[in-house]
């Protein structure tokens, strides 16, 4: 009987070892982790240091923007300038040739263009389609016409876009 607690005893004394041998692994590893976000910081920091101020304060304005309202400011820009943040395509010489003729598109974009009259069930259908908030979910509704969604599927597209227009909007895939 005096074996067999003391075999448990030991045991016992095993797995918190190896309990602390891992929680000091897991704070190494925590401390790594920090001192390479800290290096980053620096190093972003070193590269602003030769921005005039002015500069800076846009990025510090830009990194604060939420999702919604800096893809409307890129919108903005690419109006304003005549620019495109789009990759641009390049031909690839024999590219598309052979018998296979046109190939149907695989990727869309779909688009609100009109909101109508029930503003408020449009905001909620976007909400719930996009899992946006209320407020970005009523910022994009508010900026129509404007990108729902980017590089989906003709369904999802399609599901999107009944969805939206039984709410009464008007969607546009492209």
């Amino acid at each position: 009987m005096a074996e067999e607690e003391k075999k448990a005893d030991e045991a016992t004394s095993n797995k918190q070892e190896e309990k602390e041998k891992a929680s000091s692994q897991a704070v190494v590893g925590v401390e790594e982790a920090k001192e390479e976000v800290k290096e980053s910081i620096e190093e972003a920091k070193e590269e602003m240091a030769d921005l005039p101020e002015e500069e800076k304060k846009i990025i510090d304005q830009i990194e604060n923007m939420t999702v919604l309202r800096l893809n409307n400011l890129v919108k903005a820009i690419e109006k304003r300038f005549g620019v495109s943040a789009r990759a641009a395509q390049v031909a690839v010489p024999g590219a598309g040739e052979g018998d296979s003729g046109e190939e149907e598109k695989n990727s869309f974009t779909v688009g609100l263009k009109d909101v109508g009259g029930q503003k408020i069930a449009i905001i909620k259908v976007v909400k719930a389609l996009l899992g946006l908030g209320l407020k970005d979910a009523k910022d994009l509704v508010d900026g129509a016409p404007a990108v729902l969604k980017e590089g989906v599927k003709k369904e999802e597209a399609e599901e999107i876009k009944n969805k939206v227009e039984e709410a009464g909007g008007s969607v546009e895939i492209k």
